[in-house]
């Protein structure tokens, strides 16, 4: 799992052409909802030891977010071979966010 959003954001086209699984987290480090977020991300994610999971601080104007259409945080995009499997934005319950991770390390 990763700690820390990032600033620079990939382009639609690197997330596009992911392989395997990987995890897309748009939220912001003072954005309270994401912070309560946080314990039960770490938890379903500590399964997940490899999973690939890319936090991105998003804001008005940042395209990636947009392209998303990303409108509230934290919001998960789980994603399998660059194709969204499934969405949750503000999960409040880690049971939730492990089965949404299930979906994309499974079997094809």
């Amino acid at each position: 799992m990763n700690n820390t959003y990032a600033a620079v954001e990939p382009s639609r086209g690197e997330i596009n052409a992911l392989d395997g699984a990987a995890v897309v987290e748009f939220g912001a480090s003072w954005c309270g909802f994401c912070r309560a977020a946080q314990p039960l991300i770490a938890s379903a994610f500590s399964q997940y030891p490899s999973l690939r999971h890319i936090k991105i601080e998003d804001g008005k104007g940042r395209p990636l977010g947009r392209s998303f259409r990303v409108t509230l945080w934290p919001t998960l995009i789980f994603m399998k071979n660059g194709r969204e499997i499934a969405r949750l934005v503000r999960p409040g319950d880690s049971a939730v966010i492990g089965e949404a991770l299930r979906k994309i390390t499974g079997p094809s």
